[in-house]
């Protein structure tokens, strides 16, 4: 069973800085995408940044130049560096993996880790 342990998380005042790591447990049957998204209470999550299986990183234009993704090559260790952090930032980050095997797709999230940005 693949896990993802989310931490990092917290408060941090405008214009701060906060790096959110995703640890991976488990059976990976293929290079993953992996990726973090967001969540604010009764909104929509939506995707932050991601890194594929081929290797190719896509950014959300709202964080473009203030965030980076970063992965470990070998177990899939997924980091944010959070820079610049504004107060809309705030939110519930979840990280996210996809995988396949030759029968089926896989998806798992972690259970979030909270990022709040303000004076």
């Amino acid at each position: 069973q693949v896990q993802l342990r989310e931490s990092g998380g917290g408060l941090v005042q405008p214009g701060g800085s906060l790096r959110l790591s995703c640890r991976v447990s488990g059976r990976i049957y293929s290079v993953p995408t992996t990726a973090w998204y967001r969540q604010v209470p009764g909104n929509e999550r939506e995707l932050v940044a991601e890194i594929t299986g081929g290797g190719t990183k896509n950014v959300a234009s709202s964080v473009q130049g203030r965030f980076t993704i970063s992965r470990d090559g070998t177990r899939y260790t997924t980091d944010l560096q959070m820079t610049n952090l504004k107060p809309e930032d705030t939110a519930i980050y979840y990280c996210n993996l996809r995988t396949y095997s030759l029968k089926n797709n896989y998806e798992y999230w972690g259970q979030g880790t909270q990022v709040t940005v303000s004076s």
